[in-house]
């Protein structure tokens, strides 16, 4: 044991016994996925003749975000991959988020390369340089010279600049790249009408089987948090804790990835507090905490007239609560306002309009379709989607010098 005398740290967690089980990309041990029984049940049929190394159906998850939909597409992936091994059938899984890997040729680099065992292959995947052709010659070399099947997940599918990669993974087949190796491809969206934008092609052979994911209930949530509570040492949550986590998520957005977030950050506000146990009156302190620090992260990077846009938005959904959405130029006026107190130029409405569809594609607001009738003709309504207290504190913070 140390005995250096260095008080600036903490040798002994008072509070978590295993943190890593409230990170949002920790991938529960069966028994943990709670309240996603039906839709395991379900994703396990599509994908069921894979573990014979026949084709799976390609699948399309759709939900909202933080309700399980990655989670489930990954736990039935392992659990297929190691089924087919016992029956002698060699497999494997690619994951791409392609929020990251928004192109064609990163998501293509992508699957090759977490797919590929050089030492079997001979292929090298590189980083970079090389067509999106040749990434995906090396990946059918790949799959072919050491697969029977491959399932691959395409997470927030929505992301992709294009539907190319949709068309060439899911017809690889039929198209004559693949000579034994059989494909199954998972797209998961936080868009219910994602579909109604694809090519019809693709979208006859990539939504063979269809899922909604529906946001979880309060119950749900309470469970999925107790199935994470060892993350806690014994006696440090109150009784209330979880509950009122559960109840404030469900009333909010059914979102479990928000819901765990408000416990880590329960726990940390404890250990922050010097306090002995996580109190109930810390998990209100911690919704704001999740709230204010996943927008922030949202906007990280943006520019000052991205931000005085959304602060025009804010400003109008605070003033004008009985309101939806705005139209915009309601949006613009206020935008424009904010530019003059800012001593800063204006950009034209236009450009305002493709800031607006940024904030759209990130999820931060809404854009709908309305039609005014033949005097006013169609137009679109802007709603935000975060907190408008949350997003005012977080841009008028960000704009501080």
């Amino acid at each position: 044991m140390s005995s250096s005398g260095d008080d600036l740290f903490t040798r002994d967690d008072p509070i978590f016994e295993n943190k890593e089980l409230l990170e949002i990309n920790h991938l529960p041990a069966e028994g943990r996925i709670v309240g996603r029984d039906d839709e395991i049940s379900e994703l396990a049929n599509a994908v069921n003749p894979a573990i014979f190394g026949q084709s799976p159906s390609n699948l399309l998850i759709y939900g909202k975000t933080g309700t399980g939909k990655s989670l489930c597409a990954k736990y039935i992936s392992e659990r297929a991959v190691r089924v087919a091994g016992d029956e002698d059938v060699t497999s494997a899984f690619a994951y791409v988020d392609c929020a990251q890997d928004n192109t064609e040729t990163q998501a293509v680099q992508t699957i090759a390369h977490s797919l590929n065992e050089p030492a079997i292959t001979d292929v090298r995947i590189p980083d970079k340089g090389l067509s999106t052709s040749t990434y995906y010659k090396r990946l059918w070399t790949v799959l072919d010279s050491q697969y029977d099947v491959v399932l691959v997940i395409l997470d927030e599918v929505d992301k992709l600049d294009d539907d190319d990669i949709l068309m060439q993974l899911s017809r690889a087949g039929e198209a004559g790249k693949l000579e034994s190796c059989k494909i199954g491809v998972i797209g998961i969206s936080n868009k219910i009408k994602y579909k109604d934008r694809l090519d019809e092609r693709v979208k006859s052979s990539l939504c063979e089987r269809e899922f909604v994911f529906p946001p979880y209930d309060a119950n749900q949530l309470r469970n999925i948090m107790q199935a994470r509570s060892d993350a806690f040492k014994d006696g440090v949550l109150e009784h209330s804790v979880i509950p009122r986590a559960a109840a404030l998520a469900a009333r909010e957005h059914g979102d479990a990835r928000k819901a765990i977030d408000i416990l880590r950050y329960a726990g940390e506000i404890a250990q922050s507090k010097g306090s002995e146990t996580v109190r109930e009156e810390f998990v209100v302190q911690a919704r704001e905490r999740a709230e204010t620090d996943r927008f922030r992260e949202l906007i990280r990077g943006s520019t000052p007239h991205s931000r005085y846009v959304l602060q025009a938005l804010a400003v109008l959904s605070l003033n004008t609560a009985d309101e939806d959405g705005f139209r915009t130029t309601k949006i613009y006026d206020v935008y424009e306002e904010i530019c003059r107190q800012e001593s800063s130029e204006p950009l034209s409405l236009r450009r305002v309009r493709d800031l607006l569809k940024e904030h759209a594609f990130l999820d931060i607001l809404e854009q709908t379709r309305r039609s005014g009738g033949s005097a006013e003709g169609s137009y679109t309504e802007h709603q935000l989607l975060e907190d408008p207290d949350v997003v005012r504190t977080v841009l008028v913070e960000t704009d501080e010098p």
